[in-house]
């Protein structure tokens, strides 16, 4: 535009002095001045023009890159209209085998919430959910719609398919779905006692976020939820833990059991194979636990972790250990096993009379209470309380179970004499079957300390501290090969296994002191194969009877160690242990007690 230049005042001044005439100069001057002024608005109307051009450039430059980089990034709709506390965090890393075989994964899903400002019709909207999800109920939803200032309402944590399209068909704007992910478990009731479960948090921080409930989902919750991390391998076999579960099954119905378990580790790591616990549940519909009552009552009770029992003869294993490894025997020292044993008021039984003698090895094979309790009063009860503290039976595991740290050992309130003997044969202190299970795998793989864990290579990466010597642990599987061959665990005989272990019958003890007279808990602990043991299994079975005989018989021998053979027989193909071809067949069965 081309700028009109000012006519300058002293041109006109001069026309004074000339006489010119007033009234035109004045004129003239005048429109000089309205010309001046103009210019000067047009000058501010420019100036005003160019900055409300560079405002608008600047806006819509900022708007596009807005939309942009929303056209190129995932949609976070929940994110946007939750508050910032009920943000949506679906990550959670897979849960393997140790074949790398799926136990937990996260699967794709939606959930269901409401914005009431944007609801069209609420009344209809509460009618048609609650005709969708039958435990909702129309009244109370729409209460929670019309509530003052309510901006946000979850109403479903996960949908089906099926249920999203019946929700978009009420037609709503104001039911709004977010992309999310929930936990599944593609086994079932496998390895459940294990895995424990996982559920959404409770309204506040973590509402909308997966988080562990019980088991290695609970005691490794913030490295499954970890940004970036990798899936958890565990130890467990899928295909051995499968087989252990059947074979447990099926034989606490056969046996009338009330419970069962079974630990399988390796005897050298402490990697745990298989870990089972029955009753048991389903993850994916994890049952609310019991508000009162036995805890052992409900399928979330884990038995091989959480269950203290009295493990009766199975610990007369660490009573001639401590004693070889002092010196105060050797396998052919002779016993007093003249029964009943008498202890100030207390008697001693053995429960056949075996004699008023037998040799250190006899003692385990026919599993003498009072040959141990002998043994054990030699011991004494601070080097006793010592070594099966050095064993770990006298603290929690360490496992990697959120249950495990609340199992402690029920100890005797005064460590006697007399409860250094009953200790012995497995009275009078309670531990759990994984207890056992370490503990065995102890003093059975060359003598070196075991820490069972249910992570694939966090094991033993070297030997633990030694707890007995070779030597010692080698009579000491001998022993347990002869418990099978000629004792009382002669139904753990597996054709081309040579299987070592030892049974033990409890009295089961009453929650109000005393003990039940028809009632047991019977284990058996064995190892196979004997001769160079690579894995340890623990069976315990809660109250068994078997009743295929004319009388009830109750004892491990009868109940625990043929579910614990079947068990071997098993998965031992499974674990790669090459069966023997027997040189001679198996002696016929004769005899089965404690």
């Amino acid at each position: 535009m081309t700028r009109r230049p000012l006519r300058p005042l002293a041109r006109i001044l001069p026309a004074r002095a000339r006489g010119e005439n007033l009234d035109a100069i004045e004129a003239e001057n005048l429109r000089l001045r309205r010309e001046a002024a103009r210019d000067r608005a047009r000058q501010r109307a420019e100036s005003r023009l160019i900055v409300l051009a560079l405002m608008f450039f600047v806006a819509f430059t900022v708007i596009g890159a807005r939309m942009g980089l929303l056209a190129a990034s995932r949609p976070v709709e929940v994110q946007a209209a939750a508050p910032a506390d009920d943000a949506i965090s679906g990550f959670r890393a897979d849960i393997t085998d140790r074949a790398g075989r799926l136990l937990a994964t996260n699967v794709a899903t939606n959930a269901l919430y409401a914005q009431p400002p944007l609801m069209v019709d609420p009344v209809r909207a509460a009618a048609g959910l609650a005709a969708i999800f039958p435990d909702e109920d129309a009244e109370t939803l729409l209460r929670r719609f019309s509530e003052p200032g309510r901006r946000f309402i979850w109403l479903r944590r996960q949908l089906s398919p099926e249920q999203v399209q019946a929700v978009h068909d009420i037609g709503e704007p104001g039911l709004l779905f977010g992309p999310r992910e929930m936990r599944l478990y593609p086994n079932g009731t496998l390895a459940a006692h294990v895995l424990g479960g996982a559920r959404f948090g409770r309204e506040g921080v973590r509402a909308a976020e997966v988080i562990g409930t019980a088991g290695i989902e609970r005691a490794l919750d913030d490295a499954l939820r970890a940004e970036g991390a990798g899936p958890l391998r565990l130890s467990l076999d899928l295909s051995v833990q499968a087989a252990t579960e059947e074979v447990l099954a099926t034989g606490m119905t056969l046996l009338n059991a009330r419970g069962a378990t079974a630990v399988v580790m390796d005897i050298h790591s402490g990697e745990i194979v298989a870990l089972a616990s029955l009753p048991t549940f389903d993850p994916n519909d994890r049952p609310a636990p019991p508000v009162s009552g036995d805890p052992a009552d409900s399928p979330l009770f884990n038995r091989a972790v959480q269950g203290l029992y009295e493990l009766g003869s199975t610990f007369k294993v660490f009573a001639v250990a401590q004693a070889l490894e002092l010196g105060l025997v050797t396998p052919a020292t002779m016993i007093d096993t003249t029964s009943p044993m008498t202890w100030g008021r207390f008697r001693i039984s053995d429960f056949h009379n075996l004699g008023p003698q037998l040799s250190v090895t006899d003692v385990i094979v026919e599993s003498s209470n009072v040959g141990t309790a002998r043994i054990a009063a030699e011991i004494g009860a601070a080097r006793q309380r010592d070594f099966l503290g050095r064993l770990g039976l006298l603290a929690p595991t360490a496992l990697e179970l959120v249950e495990a740290p609340g199992a402690r050992p029920l100890l005797p309130a005064n460590w006697s004499e007399i409860s250094t003997m009953t200790i012995a044969y497995g009275h009078g202190l309670s531990t759990s079957p994984l207890h056992l299970a370490a503990a065995y795998a102890s003093v059975l793989n060359g003598g070196t300390l075991v820490r069972p864990t249910l992570v694939a290579g966090a094991g033993n990466p070297a030997p633990g501290p030694r707890v007995v010597s070779e030597a010692t642990s080698a009579t000491l599987r001998g022993m347990l090969r002869q418990v099978v061959t000629r004792g009382t665990a002669s139904f753990a005989e597996v054709p081309g296994y040579a299987v070592g272990g030892k049974t033990g019958t409890a009295d089961k003890a009453r929650p109000t002191g005393g003990y039940f007279d028809d009632r047991v808990i019977a284990t058996f602990a064995g190892i196979f194969p004997s001769d160079a043991p690579r894995y340890v299994v623990v069976v315990t079975l809660d109250e068994p009877v078997e009743t295929s005989g004319s009388v009830p018989r109750r004892t491990a021998g009868w109940t625990a160690v043929p579910v614990a053979a079947e068990v071997i027989g098993r998965i031992g193909p499974l674990l790669g242990v090459r069966p023997q071809i027997a040189t001679a067949p198996h002696s016929a069965i004769t005899r089965v007690s404690n």
